[in-house]
């Protein structure tokens, strides 16, 4: 098959999904919605660690009397402390909640990935599928063209007739309309293309070497996508999500214990004239149970029951969704290759087809609208064969990506793949405030 004609560096497919996958802005703010995601997870675990703040406070008094004028300074400074000991588990619940949706967000990650590595695939193919139809439909138009000038050769030495010169002006003026249009949709591919590699085509091959990763039979392919497709892994995690947030919302109903701390280290005496040095602390609980609250409470209950089980039901419906993916991406696969074998077939028929009409045509048992018609047919069908092999790569991609394998990991692309899983880790052990994590 055809390659862009170019004298740079040939790109085969592997280096522009690597190329993509470093350079592509979505997936990189895909990854940035994981981290903060993961300051979550921080910002909940805060709930059961103390605030601890200090103070000063000056304060400066005057008064005016017939004694005359008097003034005071008073300075205090001290440390508050305040921690809850126990609020019946609900901070441990957001925490869980915070972690589950943490994981959603890497399965949108993933998800992203494949996103945007198979809309690579299909760029690049598409780039592929209409170079190979410009030099197609130019060839085309040059047949034409030839026979336009044949039938005026005919014509004038008396064995054509104007209606022949009619017919194949009319066939070139169709083979240059359909040149055009080839072209504009090259300048169209070309730009998606570098919009999602990030670089303009050059010299593109239609070769790959990933269909090992097409498994033996639909079942399996089936298998796979339940195991490890990052929608299904969304879903579960929604579902984990949604059961944290029921229990912290049962949890409002419970008492919570705080402690409160104080510490006054300077003024803590008063102002008089001459006040004792010293420190003074304090140090009380407050246990507090909600008893009602406008029917706030029961609300949040019930709503986070009903999100609990919409979630149960979102995991169905991606159940189904990815199960249907797989099958019409297969099925999508099986298609291209048989109309890959037909239009073949077609092709090397066509070819003769037209040869032999050619050969009557010259010795008068044919007319030219016999071999311009012959020359419509090889063409479509050779159009046919371009749209086949075209559709048979992306439906392979389709396929690897509907069980969930069109990651670089499973491509072997040679980038470091980016994961906000140890972010997560650290900000899980994060107490210090201030603290930079890469």
């Amino acid at each position: 098959m055809a390659v862009v004609p170019s004298s740079a560096q040939a790109e085969s497919l592997a280096e522009a999904l690597a190329s993509a996958y470093q350079n592509n802005p979505d997936i990189a703010s895909a990854l940035l919605s994981v981290k903060s995601s993961a300051e979550d997870i921080a910002l909940r675990k805060a709930g059961l660690r103390p605030t601890i703040g200090a103070s000063i406070d000056s304060t400066y008094n005057w008064s005016v009397t017939e004694d005359g004028y008097n003034d005071s300074t008073n300075v205090t400074g001290g440390l508050s402390y305040n921690q809850t000991l126990f609020d019946n588990f609900r901070t441990d619940a957001e925490i869980e909640q915070a972690r589950a949706l943490a994981d959603l967000s890497e399965h949108a990650l993933r998800n992203e990935e494949q996103n945007v590595l198979l809309s690579v695939v299909e760029s690049y193919m598409n780039v592929i599928r209409d170079t190979q139809l410009i030099e197609l439909r130019q060839d085309n138009v040059d047949f034409y063209q030839a026979q336009a000038n044949s039938a005026n050769d005919r014509l004038e030495v008396g064995e054509g007739t104007r209606i022949e010169v009619s017919q194949s002006q009319a066939r070139l003026a169709q083979g240059r309309a359909a040149y055009q249009a080839a072209v504009s949709s090259l300048a169209t591919s070309r730009a998606s293309y570098q919009r999602w590699v990030g670089s303009p085509p050059q010299n593109l091959s239609i070769a790959h070497e990933f269909d090992n990763l097409i498994p033996g039979s639909l079942d399996a392919a089936i298998a796979s996508a339940e195991e490890r497709h990052p929608a299904i892994l969304s879903a579960r995690a929604a579902i984990r999500a949604a059961e944290a947030g029921s229990d912290a919302a049962e949890a409002a109903f419970g008492p919570t214990l705080d402690m409160i701390g104080s510490l006054c280290a300077i003024g803590c005496f008063g102002s008089t004239p001459n006040p004792p040095n010293g420190v003074s602390g304090s140090v009380r609980f407050s246990l507090s149970i909600p008893i009602y609250a406008g029917g706030a409470l029961g609300a949040s209950v019930r709503k986070a029951n009903i999100q609990q089980v919409k979630s149960e039901v979102d995991a169905m419906s991606s159940y189904d969704q990815v199960r249907q993916a797989v099958i019409s991406s297969w099925s999508a696969l099986q298609n291209a290759t048989a109309q890959i074998t037909s239009a073949r077939a077609a092709v090397s028929a066509g070819e003769e087809v037209v040869s032999g009409v050619i050969q009557e045509r010259d010795l008068g048992q044919s007319t030219t609208l016999d071999v311009l018609d012959a020359q419509a047919e090889l063409t479509s069908a050779r159009e046919l064969l371009i749209e086949a092999r075209t559709s048979q790569v992306i439906a392979t991609f389709t396929l690897i990506a509907a069980m969930g394998r069109l990651s670089p990991v499973d491509l072997a692309l040679p980038v470091t793949v980016d994961t906000g899983e140890g972010y997560v880790a650290k900000v899980e052990d994060v107490w210090l405030e201030l603290r930079s994590i890469d």
